[in-house]
């Protein structure tokens, strides 16, 4: 019986990975299914066959899919009623087989000596894609309506995490310039870890109070001024920044202070985890009563504001830029800081490694050499850089924008890791929300109150594929790259078609349509391919969506059941 093979047009990175630095190898552990007896031209998106010898993998990548083509030599006949879909890797390339549904999971590689995975089937994927999500309706009555978040690893364990936490803040410290008190704080964080979890996992558990804690002590020494009844801009901005930087002293000079006191090779390795591995951070202050929003970004992490245009489409604008070492104005500010090292950075990275010019972390960017010698030799550390000569060459100081946002016409923030953003552009991010938002539209919550009210005033029913208002100056300006996987893919960027709303979470949304939209196949075999090879083809994965608007005043922030993995489990609570 023959079996059909068909390329899908993913090829693996040509360079190392920015981050995590893994290549894909041959699969040795996996647990493998039978053989497909034919490979297909690289060429080709769709390419039955019938079987013949083995012919060699092209080496280069794949370029736009072309139309579906069917040989004619092909007896369409023989291709069985009840099929498995497979995943095939060979020589860095991914295809896509069928084998009969009575064949057993009994090779480990097929009869040409190639590796085969069973694919995940489209129910499979939906449920990979929605276990980690989450949703909260946030009914204060303070500009914030909803969030949602997701996570999709790649990584094992993911190195991504996020962080979200509301403060009703005492009258003595929100009072504002009309006299009027109490407002909330709120903050969401996403953190993007690279070699390690560590950096990461400590930024979700303390960065939003390093930060809370400074804003406290500048918003109340305003306070005590006569002639100011609120912070200045700059204040606030500095406050953030600070928090950004003490907590990073934190990690990279009092934990080896710790350790060389302590003397123990257990507290070294607890202590000092967070400090050798790294993380990007991107973290959004909202204050209900000046409707300010502040996005502080420390590396490539990324967040854009969706608003309504004139012509009742959406537009994209970006809140930071992401902060590497291809990026001219962080390229120039190092050569700056460090002047007549030809190494700073090299093709795009720092000192020729770490992509991110500023992260947490990172302390072989960071350390003296004298203090990288002392940590190897007692305890453990990684090896420096032969270009280190000034550090620190890494700085966790973010950089801070802040924008005044319209509850009243439903503005929407998406803050992303870069794993989103190598996939779709800004444009196309906002336009799936947009979209996503018009479909839910049409069907307003049954709960309680109506999960969904705050839709219907803001959004008229749009035709087209995507709802988003193009840029004159393209769709991604402002100092960010562009999306590298579509190219790697053999994706058309202007194909809206591609795209599909199929989840009640919005985050979600976004990474299904990320990973392939309508392409089946896609999605199946960018989630089937197991860690650490996965890394190659797709980062991991952390989004939320940042919903404003005029909604009802309850006083509470509940988990929206409809839109949540954890609705129903015992214990779970919502967070504030």
């Amino acid at each position: 019986m023959a079996h059909f093979l068909s390329s899908i047009g993913l090829m693996p990175s040509d360079e190392e990975d920015s981050k995590a630095g893994y290549l894909l190898a041959t699969f040795s552990d996996l647990h493998q299914v039978a053989a497909a007896s034919a490979l297909v031209a690289g060429g080709a998106f769709y390419a039955y066959r019938r079987p013949e010898p083995v012919q060699e993998a092209s080496p280069t990548a794949l370029g736009p899919r072309s139309h579906t083509t069917v040989s004619a030599a092909t007896n369409l006949e023989e291709i069985p009623d009840a099929v498995r879909k497979a995943l095939i890797v060979e020589q860095g390339q991914l295809f896509t087989s069928v084998i009969p549904n009575d064949e057993p999971i009994s090779k480990e590689t097929d009869d040409y000596g190639r590796k085969v995975l069973e694919m995940m089937t489209p129910e499979q994927v939906t449920q990979r894609l929605r276990t980690n999500e989450e949703s909260y309706l946030v009914g204060r009555g303070r500009g914030v309506v909803r969030y949602d978040v997701v996570q999709i690893p790649s990584n094992d364990p993911i190195e991504d995490d996020h962080a979200e936490k509301i403060v009703e803040v005492p009258q003595d410290v929100a009072a504002t310039q009309d006299g009027t008190a109490s407002s909330d704080w709120m903050f969401w964080g996403v953190f993007d870890g690279h070699a390690g979890w560590t950096t990461s996992a400590k930024l979700r558990q303390v960065l939003i109070s390093f930060v809370a804690r400074e804003l406290n002590e500048t918003y109340r020494s305003a306070l005590t001024n006569p002639a100011m009844t609120f912070p200045t801009a700059e204040s606030v901005d500095e406050a953030i920044k600070k928090g950004f930087v003490r907590l990073d002293n934190e990690i990279i000079h009092d934990s080896v202070s710790k350790v060389m006191k302590a003397q123990s090779k257990r507290v070294a390795a607890e202590l000092l985890a967070p400090a050798l591995s790294g993380s990007c951070a991107l973290l959004s202050f909202y204050d209900s009563k000046s409707k300010l929003l502040r996005v502080a970004c420390t590396g490539d992490s990324r967040a854009v504001l969706g608003r309504r245009g004139t012509s009742g489409k959406w537009t994209a604008t970006p809140l930071s830029v992401d902060q590497t070492g291809g990026n001219a104005e962080e390229d120039a500010r190092l050569r700056r800081e460090h002047p007549g090292e030809k190494y700073v950075t090299m093709n795009g990275r720092i000192l020729g490694g770490l992509e991110p010019s500023r992260a947490f972390g990172d302390a072989v960017y960071k350390w003296s050499k004298e203090t990288q010698d002392k940590v190897n030799s007692s305890y453990f550390g990684r090896t420096p850089s032969k270009y280190l000569k000034t550090p620190p060459y890494v700085t966790a100081e973010p950089v801070v924008t802040t924008t005044k946002v319209m509850p009243e016409k439903g503005d929407f923030v998406v803050m992303a890791t870069d794993g989103l953003w190598e996939m779709l552009t800004n444009e196309e991010v906002v336009g799936l929300v947009g979209q996503w938002l018009d479909t839910q539209s049409k069907h307003p919550g049954s709960a309680p109150g109506g999960q969904n009210s705050w839709l219907k005033s803001w959004f008229s029913t749009q035709k087209a594929a995507l709802p988003i208002e193009h840029s004159d100056t393209g769709p991604d300006a402002g100092g960010q790259r562009a999306p590298i996987r579509q190219q790697q893919w053999g994706v058309t960027a202007s194909s809206d078609d591609r795209f599909v709303v199929e989840d009640k979470n919005a985050a979600t949304h976004l990474v299904r349509n990320a990973l392939g939209g309508k392409d089946q196949d896609m999605i199946s075999a960018l989630l089937t391919l197991p860690s650490p090879y996965s890394r190659r083809y797709r980062d991991d994965l952390t989004v939320e969506v940042i919903f404003f608007g005029e909604g009802e005043e309850t006083g509470k922030v509940e988990l929206n059941n409809e839109a949540s993995a954890s609705a129903g489990v015992e214990g779970v609570k919502a967070k504030l």
